[in-house]
């Protein structure tokens, strides 16, 4: 790296994560809405059009099984979808969980995704949030932290070496040569959403993306001020896994939606809301998890004073959306554009709204 003051002396080395303009992506799950499921995916893949061409950074896609909160509950088959139907905005699981899937037969999906997007791929790892969706594979809790670390090892070695041999507990394989290669070398930009600290050390530390939701801001500020610390640590370790990511992303998600008005968009949101939260607690109120959990994530009002809904008009949505960057640090989000029952034409009214008359307001801004 050159020094501009001086091109004799090195430059100096960054103490955090290069400081961009802050990016925007858009965070789905792709929940039912009442519509047919050829349907649903065609009003996604419309949104996703607007989006590909308003310039947002990235679209990330959960999953879930089992549930009508997740109606792609294999990602990848959208996705593949998408890619054809854009041309520049990346796309990602987020994530994949790891248990649920033979590593082998993940990374070559890896690295076609990858090469039918042409390097658009960005992609999200984790265990799997659910226990009930665990046990739907005969896994526990327990036995996925294992099997995580073993389909990651397997996952890496054949994306960077095209070749796998592995003996684990959970995962064997003999000299597996594996001709079909990512488009991205070493293989795509990895992420690993999370809000617990151990794990946003080891994130940092591995130079790996990371997105949260539920804590409050000033607990996600102290979670980011984290990662930057641990991730200058670890800045010159060539071994990290997410190495070749030079300006990795930390960022937050939050239900989002735009109308005209504050009221129209209270108004409308809220009745939207109010579906996609019974599909949210689908798997919980069917296995008799009544708790104050699922209370409160059926409690719009409590969520919008807690700040995990920025709902308004454009000018509302800006100067909130301003006040969470300011606060928490982060240096991306990825709004929840898509929920329950809004209809085609107030998702792509919103999306719009927010393209249009929030997303500039931000171009050149750095992150906090």
């Amino acid at each position: 790296m050159v020094n501009a003051a001086d091109p004799e002396k090195p430059a100096p080395t960054p103490s955090e994560p290069p400081e961009l303009p802050v990016r925007f992506g858009i965070f789905d799950w792709i929940d039912h809405n009442g519509a047919a499921p050829a349907d649903l995916y065609e009003q996604r893949l419309q949104f996703l059009e607007y989006a590909d061409a308003a310039g947002f950074y990235c679209y990330h896609l959960a999953e879930h099984q089992g549930t009508p909160l997740g109606m792609a509950p294999s990602p990848g088959v959208f996705l593949a979808a998408a890619a054809q139907r854009t041309r520049q905005i990346h796309l990602g699981p987020l994530v994949y969980p790891l248990p649920f899937y033979n590593p082998l037969r993940l990374l070559q999906e890896i690295c076609m995704l990858d090469n039918l997007s042409r390097g658009r791929l960005e992609v999200g790892l984790g265990r799997g949030i659910s226990a009930y969706e665990l046990d739907f594979f005969d896994i526990s809790v327990e036995q996925s932290r294992a099997m995580f670390q073993e389909a990651l090892d397997i996952l890496l070695m054949g994306l960077r070496i095209g070749r796998v041999s592995y003996a684990g507990e959970h995962y064997t394989f003999k000299d597996v040569d594996l001709p079909l290669k990512a488009w991205q070398r070493p293989y795509p930009p990895l992420w690993y959403p999370t809000a617990n600290p151990d794990s946003i050390r080891w994130a940092a530390s591995q130079g790996i993306s990371t997105v949260s939701h539920y804590p409050p801001m000033e607990v996600m500020r102290e979670h980011i001020e984290l990662y930057k610390s641990v991730w200058a640590e670890h800045r010159n370790d060539p071994a990290r896994l997410n190495a070749h990511e030079p300006a990795p992303k930390y960022g937050i998600t939050r239900h989002i939606y735009l109308a005209d008005t504050d009221a129209q968009a209270l108004r409308e949101a809220k009745a939207a809301f109010a579906d996609f939260i019974a599909n949210f607690n689908h798997l919980r109120i069917l296995n008799g998890d009544d708790t104050g959990r699922t209370n409160y994530l059926a409690d719009f009002e409590g969520r919008l004073a807690d700040g995990l809904h920025i709902v308004g008009s454009p000018e509302t949505v800006r100067e909130t959306l301003r006040q969470h960057l300011e606060i928490t640090g982060a240096n991306y989000f990825a709004g929840s554009f898509f929920f329950g029952t809004l209809t085609p034409e107030q998702t792509l009214n919103s999306l719009r709204l927010f393209a249009e008359q929030v997303m500039p307001a931000f171009a050149a801004q750095p992150a906090g």
